[in-house]
C-alpha cells in the first residue's frame, strides 16, 4: 500500500512549492492512515518511527505556507473521475472543544451532539454517487460572536482573531452561503454536477434553493414540516374590479399551508412503497447490501414565502415536487423534501436522490472514527483547514483503494 499511497500522494500534492512539503505531507497522511486512537501529531509523530518529527508535521500543518484550496482541487479532478458524481451533497459537522482558544469556537448548534455545546462547525461538499462519496471542499463556519461589527459580538472572541490567524476579510456568513461559495469554487476547478442534495438545514433556505437554480443546478432538499405551499394545482385568480382605484392583482384565494398539512390532506393512500439501497452492510439483495423500504408520497405543490414571490414575473408561484416519507407504522409523515426536478420524474429516482445524503454521514463517521478528521489540537485559522483538507485526501484514498476491490458488478457505471 505504501507505494500506492505514495503515487497517490505525488499527484495530489504536485501544487506544493516545495520537495519537503510533499515530504511531511506523505508522512502526515501515513500517521492518518496508521492504527492508533489519537490522530493529532503528537501521538501520530510516536508512531511514525524514524518519520516521527513532531516539530516538523506540527510546522507542516498549522504554518507552512500552501494553499489548500489548490490541493483540493487535485483531490476533486481524482475523485470526479473515480466516483462519477450523480450529485453533489452539502452538509456540516461539529468539532467538540473543551476549551476556547480554537478558531471560531463557539457555544453553538451541531447534529454531531444533537444539542448546543462548545464546538467549531465546518461546513463541507461532497462529490457523491450510489458507490462512492469524497468530501473535496470544507469551510470553517464563523459565528457571529467572532465577526466585529456584529451586534453579538463577544469582545473576547474577537480579539483572539489576530492570535487564531483569521484573515481580516473573514465575517459570518451563514452555512447555506457558504455551500453556495464552495459550489463556485468547485465549477470553478472544472467539476460540474448538475445536482445538489442537503438537509433541512440548507433546504429550508430559499435563498439557498434559488442560488442552485440561478447557477443550473437541480436540488432535492430536507426541508421543515413547516415550511408553506400551495397546491400544484392551485391557480391564482384575480378579484372582481369595480372600475375605482388600481385594478386588483391576482392571487390565490386560498392561503398556503403547510407541507404536513399537504401530505396529510393527500392521505395514506397515497403513499406508495419504494426500495432503494443503503450503504454495505450484509442484506438479501444481490449485491449483499442491505435492501431499504418505506412508504413515500410525492406531490406537486408550489411553494410560498416573499423571497420565491420576488422572485417571479407573476402572480403563479413556481410549481415543484414535495416529497415525504410516510411509513406503514407512523400516523404522520415524518420526513420531507423539495425538488426541483422534472414533473417527470419517476418516484423512486426522487427517493434515491433524497435518500444519498446518507452518504455524507458515512464519510464523517469513517473521517472522524478511522482518519481524526475531528483530533486536531492546533488553534488556527490555517491549521483547521489544512488539517480537513489531508484527511480528505487520507479518506479519498481509501475510497479508491475500496473501489479497486469492489466486484465488477459495483463499479461505477
Amino acid at each position: 500500500m505504501r507505494s500506492e499511497l505514495e503515487d497517490f500522494a505525488a499527484g495530489v500534492f504536485e501544487p506544493f512549492a516545495r520537495n519537503d512539503q510533499r515530504r511531511w505531507g506523505q508522512v502526515y497522511l501515513r500517521g492518518l492512515l496508521t492504527d492508533g486512537q489519537r490522530k493529532s501529531v503528537e501521538p501520530m509523530a510516536a508512531r511514525l518511527g524514524e518519520d516521527g518529527n513532531r516539530q516538523a508535521l506540527a510546522h507542516f500543518v498549522t504554518t507552512s505556507p500552501w494553499d489548500p484550496a489548490h490541493v483540493r482541487a487535485r483531490l476533486a479532478w481524482k475523485m470526479e473521475a473515480a466516483i462519477r458524481p450523480k450529485a453533489l451533497i452539502f452538509d456540516d459537522t461539529g468539532f467538540l472543544k473543551d476549551g476556547n482558544a480554537s478558531a471560531c469556537v463557539s457555544r453553538q448548534y451541531t447534529g454531531t451532539a444533537g444539542k448546543v455545546t462548545n464546538c467549531q462547525v465546518g461546513v463541507s461538499l461532497h462529490l457523491a454517487s450510489d458507490h462512492a462519496s469524497a468530501a473535496v471542499d470544507w469551510r470553517l463556519f464563523l459565528p457571529e460572536t467572532w465577526a466585529p461589527g456584529s451586534v453579538k459580538a463577544d469582545p473576547a472572541k474577537v480579539a483572539r482573531r489576530t492570535a487564531c490567524g483569521i484573515p481580516e476579510d473573514v465575517g459570518h456568513v451563514e452555512k447555506w452561503q457558504l455551500a453556495l461559495d464552495m459550489l463556485d469554487e468547485t465549477r470553478s476547478w472544472g467539476i460540474e454536477v448538475p445536482l445538489a442534495v442537503a438537509d433541512a438545514g440548507y433546504g429550508d433556505a430559499a435563498a439557498f434553493r434559488l442560488g442552485l437554480q440561478a447557477r443550473g443546478l437541480h436540488y432535492v432538499v430536507g426541508i421543515s414540516t413547516t415550511l408553506s405551499a400551495q397546491p400544484g394545482d392551485a391557480v391564482p385568480v384575480t378579484p372582481p374590479y369595480s372600475g375605482n382605484g388600481r385594478p386588483p392583482v391576482a392571487k390565490y384565494p386560498d392561503k398556503p399551508q403547510s407541507v404536513k398539512e399537504l401530505v396529510i390532506a393527500a392521505g395514506r393512500k397515497a403513499a406508495r412503497p419504494v426500495q432503494w439501497r443503503e450503504g454495505s452492510r450484509p442484506g438479501a439483495g444481490r449485491s449483499g447490501r442491505k435492501r431499504m423500504y418505506s412508504r413515500f408520497v410525492a406531490l406537486r405543490i408550489r411553494p410560498a414565502g416573499r423571497e420565491i414571490r420576488q422572485t417571479t414575473d407573476g402572480p403563479e408561484l413556481p410549481e415543484c415536487w414535495l416529497l415525504a416519507e410516510w411509513p406503514a407504522t407512523e400516523p404522520e409523515p415524518v420526513q420531507f423534501w423539495l425538488s426541483d426536478l422534472p414533473a417527470d420524474t419517476p418516484l423512486t429516482t426522487l427517493v434515491r436522490l433524497a435518500k444519498l445524503r446518507w452518504r455524507i454521514e458515512h464519510d464523517y463517521r469513517e473521517m472522524k472514527q478511522a482518519l481524526g478528521l475531528a483530533h486536531f489540537e492546533g488553534r488556527t485559522w490555517t491549521g483547521w483547514h489544512h488539517h480537513v483538507t489531508l484527511v480528505s485526501v487520507a479518506h479519498a484514498f481509501c475510497t479508491l483503494q475500496r473501489l479497486a476491490r469492489a466486484p465488477k458488478d459495483e463499479a461505477p457505471a
